[in-house]
């Protein structure tokens, strides 16, 4: 009997994992590691060689992150605004790192994937609800990553059908070889393409000076509304940390087979990641501020294909070829890893057999989703007539609307004793989160406002933010003296063995406790669905008004 066989048996009689395919070796682009090799890491090398065969979820997730919509967001503050906004990007790097790392754990340590976790604690009502709202923003997010490949391509002078059915074809076929091995390395062969934002950088060579200011002190545009500037930095938000990378990065930790003593690699792995995406943000911001200073097209950005347009006008045809192949690249891994992520989470919940290890043969439910979502994005791209405009505003709106809510989901399962045991969340970690979430509810209400009444005011954004930050004092007082009246810990610690976190699974799924939900999370549990619902179907109505109205 194999090693992996034995490894299957064992793992699937004490764990919650669901398919079987996610348990064996770890079969990485870099190395490989036997599912019964616990062998102490303790030489550099050992270490080093561990690292190669982990890294891979954090890279993706993160770089997958830096799509088409991110193109268009950071290329249009440096266009409008210069260098003044990168202050954002720094803000947003220990909010990456904290809800990244909060789902990576759980894919370690569960070996379920999110949406079926939210199913299991919080009951049908609500899991139905993250699916759905999974699905239908993954659908429209992955129909943007096709607006980035035609954007690209048309700079490059390439037939636009011909084009996007090849990238359609690929992103399909290196998904379905039955290989997870070779996924994850045509995975990381994109990852490796968006470092070509770097050379772009330096061909443009924008101040070293103006951007380390810049990047570590915050400041504001100046001769800016106040409304519009808040709008951008609510979509730097928005298309930095996204909910499908909750969903992905989890399903896909699981599907490595990566187990608890490997997380402290894979967090590494994930600032690698956060590094390389703060890296294409701050040069696109930079190079693209640059470039248009002091010329007509400062101050009116269009799209990201008229960004390259613009860098081969005032610097050659070479950089603008590698922002546009940056471009494909972006979105090719964008609308892998988005589908992959609606894939897993459906394959979850289903409890069809969902593995990038199977065949297409042996998970056709599986791949028949990641297929379909890419082959009718590609085809909404290519037919005439549809507002892709319209849809690409609709998606970062609903990314901001969805977020929030996401990210309570989130919080709960981390302080879930019964799904991460000695894994639960620090206290530090849940004040931090807590004011994260806060901050997002704030910007979620803002851009709602703001797409549903254009006409907003600074002063309406500024009462915004008070009463905000004063509903959130409150908040957070009341749960306390509410918590401390039933005299228990809102937080849970637990100190316990190194050693035995390093082997701690979730048991079965089925052999769980009932979930304990205090009555105060549960309002705001309501209170955050009933908010999206009315902003999403606010948002979604005033889309099919603009519709019609271009259309007459």
């Amino acid at each position: 009997m194999s090693t992996n066989t034995t490894a299957r048996k064992i793992m699937t009689q004490t764990s919650a994992v669901l398919d079987e395919a996610h348990i064996g070796d770890i079969h990485g682009a870099f190395g490989s590691i036997g599912a019964n090799d616990n062998a102490p890491r303790n030489t550099w090398w050992r270490k080093f060689k561990t690292l190669l065969a982990i890294i891979g979820p954090g890279l993706i997730v993160m770089v997958g992150d830096n799509d088409a919509g991110a193109f268009g967001t950071y290329t249009q503050a440096g266009q409008n605004y210069g260098t003044t906004l990168l202050w954002t990007l720094l803000m947003l790097v220990p909010v990456l790192y904290i809800n990244q790392e909060m789902v990576l754990r759980l894919g370690a340590v569960t070996g379920v994937g999110h949406a079926r976790l939210i199913f299991e604690r919080f009951g049908k009502f609500w899991g139905a609800f993250s699916v759905i709202d999974l699905f239908i923003l993954n659908a429209l997010t992955i129909v943007t990553e096709f607006i980035g490949i035609s954007l690209g391509l048309d700079y490059l002078g390439v037939s636009k059908v011909w084009g996007i059915a090849a990238a359609a074809l690929v992103i399909m076929a290196t998904a379905t070889t039955g290989s997870f091995r070779s996924f994850e390395r045509f995975a990381m062969l994109l990852v490796m393409g968006s470092l070509l934002l770097v050379p772009v950088a330096f061909m443009i060579h924008p101040p070293i000076t103006q951007i380390a200011h810049d990047f570590f002190i915050p400041g504001m545009p100046s001769h800016s509304k106040l409304s519009e500037v808040m709008l951008l930095i609510i979509a730097i938000v928005g298309t930095t940390v996204a909910p499908w990378q909750l969903f992905f990065q989890q399903s896909y930790v699981i599907d490595k087979r990566i187990t608890p003593r490997f997380i402290k690699y894979e967090r590494i792995d994930l600032w690698l990641g956060i590094l390389i995406v703060i890296i294409g943000a701050v040069a696109m911001m930079a190079f693209c501020a640059h470039a248009f200073d002091g010329k007509p097209e400062f101050g009116n950005f269009v799209d990201a294909g008229t960004v390259a347009t613009g860098i081969e006008k005032y610097f050659g045809r070479v950089p603008g070829i590698l922002f546009a192949v940056a471009l494909i690249d972006a979105s090719v891994i964008g609308a892998s890893a988005v589908s992959l992520s609606t894939a897993y989470a459906l394959g979850d919940v289903l409890s069809l057999k969902h593995s990038l290890h199977r065949k297409a043969s042996d998970a056709k439910g599986f791949y028949a989703v990641y297929c379909a979502l890419i082959a009718i994005a590609a085809a909404l791209v290519l037919t005439p007539g549809v507002p892709l405009g319209l849809l690409t505003n609709l998606v970062q709106t609903l990314a901001g609307v969805l977020l929030p809510s996401a990210t309570v989901f989130l919080l709960l399962l981390c302080n879930d004793k019964d799904v991460l045991g000695p894994w639960v969340n620090s206290k530090l970690i849940n004040y931090f989160a807590g004011a994260v979430v806060a901050v997002l509810v704030m910007m979620s209400i803002i851009l709602t406002a703001s797409v549903l009444f254009p006409d907003i005011t600074e002063a309406q954004i500024l009462w915004i933010l008070v009463g905000g930050v004063a509903a959130t004092i409150l908040s957070v007082a009341g749960s306390n003296l509410y918590e401390a009246r039933k005299g228990q810990s809102k937080i849970i610690q637990v100190t316990i063995d190194r050693s035995l976190r390093d082997t701690w699974r979730m048991p079965p799924v089925a052999q769980l406790p009932a979930a304990q939900i205090s009555l105060l999370s549960k309002v705001w549990m309501i209170v955050l669905r009933g908010y999206l619902v009315a902003a999403g179907g606010m948002l979604i109505f005033k889309m099919i008004l603009l519709t019609f109205g271009q259309s007459t």
